[in-house]
């Protein structure tokens, strides 16, 4: 039972809970004045949560340090003035379908989601940089010029992106491998829904900073597992004498109370042990007395309780050698078991005594079971290597694909339900976006993808490169067309086999439009606009809805009103016009369509006064439109 505290709440632990709802990393250990260890605030990771400037700070305590982790929440934490723009020519089914790849630096693009998908992921599967000396990996400091970076590293791609290959004679070998990781989990912790679960990929040489990172960004209690899967290739990885044929996948919950791991289709070896049937179909049954582990009375005094047998004799859960067990369940489980027909007795006699048994009942419909930890007969690396190479036409476009069987064996534990959100940022050559499709095509549910990827170049001397694939997000995409083909044959099933392409890119909007007090008088006859002007409406409607966090992947629709080029978003969800002196007569065309949001640029109206009277037009005709100018 529990003991009363008889005091009133301690509400600086109540304060320390509700700060570990929003920043887990600042959760530490400390002594208190008895000497005893409990949970504290590091007080200059919470300052640097709250700042943009680098907080100092000389304590000891528990933590994972490295020179560059205070930059990589600043890096997390700090906007930037980018947009996607999109890429229709790229792009396949884009009026219907709801899936996305997005080529840029994923820092910068999970930063520009942030919006639109906040709390609503609920897989995140990513096979990142193992860091093993031969890596690229991302350079996040983005106020860096190119020319600096150029002379530093030598590597970026061909729309900017910065990378380098983090080898083993690097002062900062592990240091630059943490920070660009520990920023990314920051902002992709904050896209999970609440029920939402992370799988990361990783070999022996980073698994241990890894978790520890994990543990801090996503709490330590929300660890699920570490599974061990076997790659199927031996590999030189290890030292002299022991061959490695295993990596690992770290799995998170967002919030362990919330989230919830459904586990996997029985196969027909598993469903062999179903070896009993009745009118309700089959199914097996297991001891309704608690056996192993703590199978005491006195472990849960509510499961030790007397239950009725067939022939009005009462049966305790006595132990085989006569001790006091417990049943698996209190008496008003129980008794909903018997309703459901999910109890079962069996009779023995020995030595002339009658003895009863009471059993549960499982029966094999829907019935899924618990995923294992140690995963050795899903395929292995050399077979993913084989397909996607069969995929391109037997051109081995990629290195180390993942098995498509390896990310739709995560999918089913925890992402079976319509219009599920699977993200992977370092989506490579897409297997994540196949695996969906796949899967979707064997049992019909709607799930969505959204892969992002940095156009990091192909080997000049790679068969890649050498078949016309000048970067990796080329490969990508056309593996998404070619696994739709494949599967859309093999299975006739019709799915969502599109996807939205875009690309980061700078901002719509010229620098005055962020800093206007800079403007010099002298300019300002220069500046017509504050639009960039190759940039299209569809360029600023994109950048609109990152904004105001609407999904990319929403319905939009273009209508001409009166000579006017107008955007529509999901109905009246947003309508947007970014079109010079918009006449008085569009504008109650719009606002007769009662939006939920509306967007018009500073041109759209020729003075003050029409931007007065565009605002009396929706109170009197729709006040329920928010109204926003660029």
């Amino acid at each position: 039972m529990n003991k009363l505290t008889m005091k009133s709440v301690d509400l600086t632990q109540v304060n320390i809970d509700k700060i570990a709802e929003l920043f887990p990393n600042v959760i530490t250990e400390a002594r208190d004045e008895t000497g005893k260890i409990k949970r504290a605030i590091d007080f200059d990771l919470l300052k640097q949560e709250l700042s943009d400037v680098l907080v100092e700070g000389d304590k000891e305590r528990y933590q994972l340090t490295w020179p560059g982790k205070r930059e990589a929440i600043l890096n997390a934490n700090s906007p930037i003035d980018k947009t996607l723009r999109p890429i229709r020519e790229d792009s396949v089914d884009w009026d219907n379908t709801q899936n996305l790849f997005i080529e840029g630096d994923n820092l910068e693009v999970l930063k520009l989601l942030q919006e639109s998908y906040l709390n609503k992921i609920k897989l995140i599967y990513i096979d990142p940089p193992y860091n093993t000396g031969k890596d690229f990996i991302y350079k996040d400091n983005f106020k860096e010029s190119v020319d600096e970076y150029l002379e530093e590293s030598g590597q970026i791609d061909e729309v900017g992106n910065r990378l380098f290959q983090n080898t083993e004679s690097n002062g900062r070998f592990h240091s630059d491998w943490l920070t660009m990781m520990y920023s990314r989990l920051k902002i992709a912790r904050n896209l999970l829904r609440e029920d939402g679960f992370i799988f990361i990929s990783i070999d022996e040489n980073e698994i241990d900073n890894l978790k520890k990172i994990c543990n801090e960004v996503f709490g330590e209690s929300n660890f699920i597992s570490c599974i061990t899967r076997a790659t199927g290739t031996p590999t030189g990885g290890g030292n002299n004498a022991i061959v490695n044929e295993l990596d690992y996948i770290l799995v998170y919950a967002k919030s362990q109370a919330n989230a919830h791991i459904e586990g996997l289709p029985m196969s027909e070896e598993d469903s062999k042990i179903y070896d009993m049937e009745d009118e309700y179909g089959k199914y097996l049954i297991r001891p309704l007395r608690r056996t192993g582990g703590e199978d005491r009375r006195e472990d849960r005094p509510t499961m030790f309780y007397g239950i009725e047998a067939p022939d009005g004799s009462v049966v305790y859960p006595y132990g085989p050698t006569g001790y006091e067990s417990r049943w698996i369940c209190g008496q008003h489980k129980y008794h909903e078991l018997v309703k459901e027909n999910r109890i079962e007795w069996k009779k023995t006699e020995k030595d002339g005594e009658v003895i009863w048994q009471v059993y549960q009942k499982f029966y094999l419909e829907n019935r899924r079971k618990q995923p294992s930890n140690l995963w050795d007969k899903i395929e292995g690396n050399k077979k993913a290597t084989r397909d996607c190479k069969a995929l391109f036409e037997n051109v081995k476009v990629f290195d180390f694909p993942k098995p498509v069987e390896l990310i739709k064996t995560i999918i089913q534990m925890v992402a079976n339900e319509k219009n599920a959100i699977i993200l992977d940022f370092f989506s490579g050559s897409s297997t994540t976006a196949h695996a969906v499709m796949q899967l979707n095509a064997e049992d019909g549910i709607q799930r969505k993808f959204i892969m992002v990827q940095a156009t990091e170049p192909t080997d000049q001397e790679s068969e890649a490169y050498k078949a016309g694939y000048k970067n990796i997000c080329e490969i990508g995409k056309e593996r998404i067309r070619r696994a739709a083909k494949k599967i859309k044959e093999e299975t006739g099933a019709e799915i969502d086999y599109g996807f939205r392409v875009f690309r980061v890119d700078s901002s719509n909007m010229k620098d005055v439009y962020y800093t206007p007090d800079k403007l010099k008088q002298g300019d300002m006859f220069d500046l017509a606009s504050n639009i960039k002007e190759d940039r299209t409406g569809e360029d600023l409607l994109i950048q609109v809805m990152l904004e105001l966090g609407l999904e990319l992947s929403l319905p939009m629709e273009t209508k001409q009103l009166e000579g006017k080029t107008v955007h529509y978003v999901a109905g009246n969800s947003l309508i947007a016009c970014f079109e010079d002196n918009v006449p008085e007569s569009v504008i109650k065309q719009i606002a007769a369509e009662h939006p939920l949001r509306v967007v018009f640029c500073d041109s759209s109206f020729e003075d003050d006064s029409a931007r007065i009277n565009v605002e009396e037009l929706f109170k009197m005709l729709s006040p329920g439109t928010e109204i926003q100018v660029l």
